[in-house]
């Protein structure tokens, strides 16, 4: 069996722990019986032995595993991750969304989709990254009741993002420290407008209007100043044509949308001007989490 999640970006600039979407980079776990449990990693995160001792796919499969059944099995898990570790692409809810959708999908028990994101609600409270992981494209999201209410939109071809990963990450924990404690009304108007703003753009697919849209007063610049240069790729990208470029998540990746058509020059402008940082450009990811037997 073959489970597969793609990367997420959430907030999007203003919609703070409510907005993200999906990116076509995946982290995916192969489950094979087994006669004693092993497990093989490959790609982001290899070279660290802790992730095979400590492993949180692990623990969450055999949480919900042994709920389900009173069998003992063991089962060998090869990890394939695209996903890079603790820079503010989803590397967390990838995990936590595909050891759920593996336990069920071992013992032959097919999940709808909203039961699997809303599984994860428990191991993650914020619906921004889970949701997008689950469900694919651009979504908004909210928690009612310990349930996420969602609405989720396909992105076309016609756009690409534009990733750039720094060489060194921002503490989450740290991140949201460093955020005020209370805001203006002025600053929280700001948000709420824009965050509504954006959600419309995307719905009705108005791109020109990402750039006003994304702008954020609440979380991105006490973030950014963590690693200053983060100003300056934000800079370069709106310079060289993205549509928008906003902090993933709480960083320190900065992520860019920008016409397909522009994608490489983009690119390139922003490996040139940072050279030590990985820039790469990936398509949207529209399907979400995906299970083949």
């Amino acid at each position: 069996m073959r489970v597969s999640v793609p990367a997420t970006s959430a907030n999007l600039g203003p919609g703070f722990d409510t907005l993200g979407l999906a990116i076509r980079l995946k982290n995916q776990v192969i489950i094979k019986p087994s006669k004693f449990h092993s497990v093989s990693l490959r790609g982001e995160g290899s070279n660290n032995p802790m992730l095979k001792d400590n492993n949180m796919f692990i623990a969450i499969f055999n949480d919900f595993y042994h709920n389900l059944c009173q069998k003992r099995r063991t089962f060998r898990f090869e990890f394939i991750n695209e996903i890079p570790l603790s820079r503010g692409l989803g590397s967390s809810s990838a995990v936590i969304v595909s050891a759920i959708a593996s336990a069920y999908a071992i013992e032959g028990i097919e999940l709808e989709k909203e039961k699997i994101l809303n599984l994860a609600l428990a191991y993650e409270s914020h619906p921004d990254n889970i949701t997008p992981a689950v469900m694919g494209g651009f979504n908004v999201a909210a928690v009612e009741n310990n349930e996420v209410k969602y609405i989720n939109k396909s992105i076309p071809k016609e756009l690409s993002s534009v990733v750039v990963v720094p060489n060194r990450s921002i503490s989450t924990n740290l991140s949201r420290k460093t955020l005020p404690y209370k805001y203006s009304k002025e600053d929280t108007i700001f948000n709420v407008s824009h965050s509504s703003l954006l959600t419309a753009a995307f719905i009705s697919e108005n791109w020109e209007m990402l750039r006003v849209a994304s702008l954020d007063t609440v979380h991105q610049s006490y973030r950014m100043k963590q690693m200053p240069e983060l100003f300056e790729v934000q800079k370069i990208a709106l310079k060289s044509g993205a549509l928008m470029s906003t902090l993933s998540g709480s960083g320190s990746t900065m992520f860019n949308i920008v016409y397909s058509r522009e994608s490489k020059k983009l690119e390139d402008a922003l490996k040139k001007k940072f050279p030590h940082f990985r820039v790469f450009t990936c398509p949207f990811d529209n399907n979400g989490v995906k299970i083949e037997i």
